[in-house]
């Protein structure tokens, strides 16, 4: 006999959105139950962020290594060469992820919530059947439903993944290291783990059909990660794109189309295809729900409602920008809202960050951006060059800065990005200054700290004011 449990709050999916949305639940003392298949923490922590930053790590250690083998720097040297060791680098990032994970079990059990492993499929908008990894079946009825159901890595139907075609989920579980890997996309998930496989020694190269990498940064962004691309050798076919895979005499081949339309090929120990990713739309009975799409997602409102009283939906399965930090910030919203508290899903802008070599961060309009929209700006920029804390970590080299777009009539931020080593770590004081309002006084009036990289923030709005002190009006 089926079993049937009745909740206040079911999550489904347990990954950045739904487990922050099913904690939170717990704390206001809503009876909880969160439903989840392939393990908690979702894609970020089990196939995405948390195990492709360990990998870029690791490669980064080797590659540091590896060039002070060949030669000396910095006072260091190595009698050898590093020797990679590819299984011993995955038992590595599988320790961490797994200790990720298993934390944020106990922080469900904590807050009282109740964790169902299995998948759910919904009968109708507030009961849905789980199948058990049993093989039984459990019914849960629910007053409200968070549908967190995230996204999957998009196939190429004519490169569908399997043999040398994989995934980044694949990429990050190889027990040997590729010695030619080609990649399809030249986005940040093609980029991140493809600079991290040239760092370990693979000859890589990026077949990608936009005009530039990174489409959605500028090219003065971009500029540096170009840079280090063209020093590291790393081929990349701008305009092209991949019709299939071939092979010929053992080897395999991809093939794409280039510039001018004409078939070319490359051989390849594995494919990689990074196109993006697509919202979890198939499998769980949404056609049962009554839901409105707004193209491939799910529709919500500013409380990430659906049209469906209590059912509401979140992260990467109601839109742009697919990022974890982003449906946290839902998932906490939405159970608070279930609660009874008002809350609007309303920021000014959601900050991005792409771990390649050097790493990029974004919050807000670039300059191009605001005068689209009609905005009169001033622009400020602090090249880390002129840094004192980049220097000494051997990023002042790269062509790494940090620029600010503000208002020109009342000096309200509107947009801060950044290139350069570690300059992620910056995206919390950018993404703050934006949401807060921030004028350009607000944030030169701040003393920061020396010698860090957030100097390169406060020097970059002195140069948008006209006045800035370590480099030249």
């Amino acid at each position: 006999m089926t079993k049937i449990r009745e909740c206040e709050v079911l999550v489904v999916g347990g990954g950045p959105g739904g487990y922050p949305a099913a904690i939170r639940a717990g704390q206001l003392g809503l009876d909880t139950v969160i439903v989840d298949k392939h393990g908690l923490g979702g894609t970020c922590l089990n196939r995405g962020c948390i195990p492709s930053k360990a990998f870029i790590h690791a490669a980064s250690k080797f590659e540091e290594m590896s060039h002070i083998a060949e030669k000396a720097d910095m006072g260091l040297t190595l009698e050898k060469a590093p020797v990679l060791e590819m299984a011993g680098l995955v038992k590595w990032k599988d320790q961490i992820v797994g200790k990720l994970t298993k934390g944020v079990g106990t922080l469900l059990k904590g807050a009282g919530v109740e964790i169902v492993a299995g998948w759910a499929r919904f009968e109708d908008a507030k009961t849905c059947v789980v199948t058990l990894e049993d093989g039984s079946t459990q019914t849960i009825k629910a007053q409200n439903v968070v549908l967190a159901n995230g996204s999957v890595e998009t196939e190429l139907a004519f490169m569908p993944f399997g043999g040398p075609v994989i995934g980044s989920t694949q990429a990050l579980e190889l027990s040997e290291k590729p010695e030619k890997l080609v990649v399809v996309g030249a986005g940040y998930i093609g980029l991140e783990l493809g600079i991290a496989f040239r760092k370990l020694g693979s000859e890589v190269t990026f077949v990608e059909a936009a005009e530039q990498i990174l489409p959605l940064y500028d090219k003065d962004l971009t500029r540096p990660v170009t840079m280090w691309l063209k020093k590291n050798k790393v081929d990349v076919h701008l305009k092209c794109k991949a019709k299939g895979v071939s092979q010929k005499s053992g080897k395999t081949f991809l093939e794409f189309e280039d510039a001018k339309g004409e078939l070319q090929r490359l051989e390849a120990d594995k494919i990689l295809v990074a196109v993006g990713r697509r919202p979890l739309t198939e499998g769980w009975g949404l056609e049962n729900m009554g839901l409105d799409m707004d193209g491939k997602f799910v529709k919500v409102d500013e409380r990430c409602q659906t049209p469906m009283r209590g059912v509401y939906a979140i992260g990467d399965l109601v839109g742009e920008p697919l990022l974890a930090h982003k449906a946290t910030a839902q998932g906490e919203l939405v159970a608070e809202v279930i609660a009874g508290h008002k809350r609007v899903f309303d920021p000014m802008s959601i900050a991005a960050v792409c771990f390649t070599e050097p790493e990029l961060v974004g919050v807000g309009l670039t300059p191009d951006q605001a005068k689209a929209k009609g905005l009169d700006v001033i622009v400020g920029k602090f090249p880390f060059a002129a840094s004192g804390r980049a220097l000494a970590m051997e990023g002042g080299a790269d062509g790494g800065f940090v620029r600010v777009v503000a208002r020109k009539d009342d000096h309200v931020i509107v947009g801060i990005h950044a290139v350069g080593k570690h300059v992620s770590e910056l995206s919390g004081e950018f993404a703050l200054a934006i949401e807060m309002g921030a004028r350009l006084e607000d944030i030169s009036g701040t003393i920061h700290v020396h010698p860090t990289l957030t100097e390169g923030f406060a020097e970059s709005v002195l140069a948008s004011l006209g006045h800035p002190i370590h480099i030249s009006a």
